[in-house]
């Protein structure tokens, strides 16, 4: 193996490589970018990975040379055998095989963070996200499917079949210090895309852009004419046999006991058949070692507004055990402002935030500490689709029995969601906080969700559209009403939400809405484009400019982008599954 100097020096070329191609897509000043569409087929390219790339290991979020882990007792493949004799690169197995999150604690049991095997390429966001992330993955798929690259779909979720199989769960993304979490279950979904493209006979249709003003692309309109996709795949029906049974063990983990929203937060408390975010870790999530002010800076907040605390301050001179291990992280040891530490369960908060993906808001309590508290919304809805997903499938394999327990599993839930996350005095889905047993009071665009999962009364549709007054703004859909100063709050407006948001109201009939709200979107999109040259992970809704103020966390804006780029090709007027 080489030394550590030497897989620094190499993955510093590799990570100069990267930025070199991102800014590549960037044009140079006084000059016009190319056609957005064409933007977006090279992006693919540009932010795919794989094992066989010195770039695919580079993690810009850790202050340690990177290493490769394989499954405990795997060969190592002929592929990442020359990444390290090209790159340097080290690799190692785990020590252990991991049936279910928890089984290896990354912060006790590895010495250092690394880059988590896949056998396929994968497309990552962007920016300092240069790993195949949970719910992006599902937006990329989306884009890709659309711009005909159904290949590298597959490949994505077979890489999440990957990660099931070996690591315990579909991951929030490829590296050790996500072996904790998921994020939100959208592989039903990803796979139901991926397996009616298979599907199609011949052609796809193909989006007809709808431009700003003033935007240029000609060059990259979609032709009204259809795109050959091939004949149908023979296998089709074997693949989706295959990746049921994997999806079924994907939705063992959020019904199981960990994930389970009980009255009062505990084992035995009254059982709501709800889902909350969970995360096994302790204390502070290692990626935050290149953002080591969030923490403190969490801390400094709290403390200069403690009516909002909650039980989120300690003394400095509490055991480790009231907050977190020292002695395991430099984020730990950080994470202290003069006589104060943040508590053992504003950190399960975090580490839970982090697996809805939204992180951060102050949704659940400020910088979302208390998010394991919750049975929210979103999380809910997308597991009535995920469920009423899989109950296709099962009907599509004659798996008769299945099918039905499917059905009364969406049932089931749809019942509790109206129980439970129905707020009839504020006439809108609402968070449901399982240690108060009171409605969260702060309209969130997740709120849509429903919506798109097809649950909703005509009536609570019809409530839900009211928080368009709310959350709408000139230049598109707002996280929340509350401007935190976090990046998914107010005043950020972010694709996946207005997706969700614009397919919901669709197939509700709100079709001005949805349109509204599409057009918003990609005017944002272009607009900025024609400026900058390139696409970013979010937009200033009041604004409609990609300049970001965030006072706490991750401050930066990142290029790329994954899921705008993919949620941009679905919201073309005429796009597939519109």
């Amino acid at each position: 193996m080489q030394t550590v100097a030497n897989t620094v020096l190499k993955l510093s070329a590799a990570a100069a490589l990267c930025t070199l191609s991102l800014a590549a897509q960037t044009p140079a000043a006084g000059t016009a970018p190319p056609p957005i569409r064409d933007y977006i087929r090279t992006s693919w390219d540009t932010l795919s990975r794989s094992m066989a790339e010195c770039q695919s290991v580079r993690d810009p979020k850790v202050t340690t040379a990177s290493i490769v882990y394989l499954p405990k007792d795997m060969a190592v493949p002929a592929s990442l055998q020359k990444l390290h004799d090209t790159c340097g690169v080290e690799i190692d197995h785990l020590p252990k095989a991991i049936n279910q999150l928890g089984d290896l604690r990354p912060e006790k049991d590895l010495e250092r963070p690394g880059l988590l095997y896949l056998p396929n390429p994968y497309v990552v966001p962007g920016g300092r996200f240069n790993e195949m992330y949970g719910w992006d993955s599902y937006f990329i798929v989306l884009g890709l499917i659309t711009d005909n690259r159904l290949e590298l779909a597959r490949g994505i979720a077979e890489n999440y079949f990957f990660e099931i199989e070996n690591y315990g769960a579909l991951l929030n993304a490829n590296r050790t210090y996500f072996l904790t979490r998921s994020q939100p279950p959208l592989l039903a979904d990803m796979i139901r895309e991926i397996h009616e493209a298979d599907q199609r006979p011949h052609k796809l249709p193909t989006p007809t852009p709808d431009p700003a003003p003033g935007v240029d692309i000609s060059g990259a309109r979609i032709s009204p004419k259809t795109l050959a996709l091939g004949p149908s795949n023979p296998g089709s029906k074997q693949w989706l046999a295959h990746a049921y049974g994997v999806a079924t063990k994907d939705y063992s983990l959020w019904i199981s006991p960990i994930h389970q929203a009980r009255v009062g937060n505990t084992p035995n408390g009254e059982n709501t058949h709800l889902a909350r975010y969970f995360d096994v870790g302790e204390g502070p999530v290692l990626e935050m070692a290149d953002d080591s002010t969030y923490y403190p800076d969490a801390l400094r907040y709290l403390l200069n507004h403690r009516s909002e605390a909650r039980d989120y301050l300690v003394p400095a001179s509490s055991p480790d055990s009231a907050s977190c291990d020292k002695a395991l992280t430099a984020v730990c040891r950080s994470a202290q402002v003069d006589d104060t530490r943040l508590s053992r369960d504003f950190y399960k908060g975090d580490r839970a935030d982090r697996e809805s993906g939204f992180d951060t808001t102050f949704r659940f309590g400020p910088f979302s500490g208390s998010t394991h508290h919750y049975a929210p919304v979103c999380l809910n809805a997308l597991l009535v689709r995920y469920e009423n997903d899989m109950a296709g499938f099962a009907r599509e394999l004659g798996k008769t029995a299945d099918e039905k327990m499917w059905k009364v599993r969406a049932a089931a839930r749809k019942a509790a969601i109206d129980k439970y996350l129905w707020d009839p005095a504020q006439n809108r889905y609402a968070d449901y906080d399982i240690v108060t047993k009171q409605h969260n009071n702060y309209p969130y665009a997740s709120d849509f969700y429903p919506l798109w999962a097809g649950i909703a009364s005509k009536k609570q549709a019809a409530d839900t559209v009211l928080e368009l007054s709310l959350l709408e703004h000139d230049h598109g859909l707002a996280m929340s009403t509350r401007n935190s100063g976090q990046q998914w709050d107010l005043p950020f407006g972010w694709a996946p939400t207005t997706y969700f948001a614009v397919l919901g109201l669709r197939q509700y009939g709100y079709t001005a809405d949805a349109d509204r709200l599409s057009t918003k979107f990609r005017e944002a999109v272009e607009t900025n484009y024609l400026r900058e040259g390139n696409i970013r992970e979010k937009y200033d809704v009041l604004t409609g400019s990609t300049t970001t103020r965030v006072t706490f966390g991750y401050k930066a804006n990142g290029v790329g982008f994954g899921w705008t780029n993919g949620v941009y090709l679905r919201l073309l007027p005429g796009a597939v599954a519109q």
